[in-house]
């Protein structure tokens, strides 16, 4: 039984499919499964029941499960603490949000920090969709807030961070608000749907909550995107955060589109496995776990 196998069980479950997990560890189909076959074969257990369309763990399978999750964190934890050992006062650390999220909480860890650590520069950016995992994975950034959307979990560590939710608003005034009726995909493909931009260079670029086949005005950011609603020129999903002012004064309301419900995000703070962690970053990567819960 190896460490990576229970990397690889991990993300079968998590990912829902064989296919899944190989897309998500960067492996073939093939090598996942016989992976997976040679670690029922080593502990005579059949973990995963392959009679349905997905992979579901055996009764067996949940407790062995369960328990190698906590293998895979003590393991993480082993690496981290060894690599503590050994860290070193780092010139800078960068700390990238996605740009759904406040960036306000972020602001009282940063001035303990700098003034823990003045030698350090400590840089704060926002990106958006792809764009901290872009930032992450090419050792851009120390540690991110964003999505888990084709994080690979082998090189990546993600700890659950907040929950934000996404709604779908226009100004009142703007044609398919002025109902509060159901409004069909094929209603809104006659209106403008405002999307921001995806920050990354293209190779983690990712998209959501595109309406198929409807008029788009893409922007680089969420406030200018907030402009437009505004100015009632179209509409499209907002961080409820960044519009409960607008919405508590009637200047945005939520629509009722088919298939674009309220929708929760969960956020995860990352970073990477095997990258070197100094004093500065660990101390941020702590102040972070300490207050998740009172961001979510």
């Amino acid at each position: 039984m190896t460490y990576e196998q229970l990397v690889v069980l991990h993300a079968i479950v998590t990912e829902g499919t064989f296919r899944g997990a190989a897309e998500r560890l960067y492996k073939s189909q093939s090598a996942i499964s016989h992976m997976i076959k040679k670690l029922e074969e080593e502990i005579d257990i059949t973990l995963l029941s392959r009679e349905g369309y997905r992979p579901k763990l055996t009764p067996a399978g949940e407790i062995f499960y369960r328990q190698s999750t906590r293998v895979i964190q003590q393991m993480q934890e082993l690496g981290h603490l060894a690599k503590r050992l050994n860290a070193k006062q780092e010139a800078s650390v960068c700390l990238t949000v996605t740009a759904t999220y406040p960036i306000k909480p972020f602001l009282d860890i940063i001035a303990e920090v700098k003034e823990e650590f003045s030698m350090t520069s400590v840089r704060l950016t926002r990106e958006t969709m792809g764009g901290p995992l872009e930032r992450l994975l090419n050792k851009e950034a120390n540690i991110i807030i964003a999505t888990l959307d084709d994080v690979p979990v082998d090189r990546v560590e993600a700890v659950p961070f907040a929950e934000i939710t996404i709604l779908p608003v226009a100004h009142p005034e703007y044609p398919p608000a002025i109902s509060a009726n159901l409004k069909t995909i094929t209603e809104m493909q006659s209106y403008t749907q405002v999307v921001v931009s995806d920050s990354s260079s293209g190779h983690f670029e990712q998209s959501r909550d595109l309406l198929p086949g409807g008029l788009r005005w893409t922007v680089s950011d969420f406030a200018a995107k907030k402009e437009i609603l505004l100015s009632k020129m179209g509409w499209g999903g907002m961080p409820k955060h960044l519009v409960d002012e607008e919405l508590n004064k009637g200047q945005l309301i939520e629509l009722n589109v088919e298939g674009y419900p309220p929708r929760k995000s969960q956020l995860y703070m990352m970073r990477l496995r095997d990258s070197e962690i100094g004093f500065v970053a660990q101390d941020i990567w702590n102040k972070l776990l300490s207050v998740s819960e009172k961001y979510s």
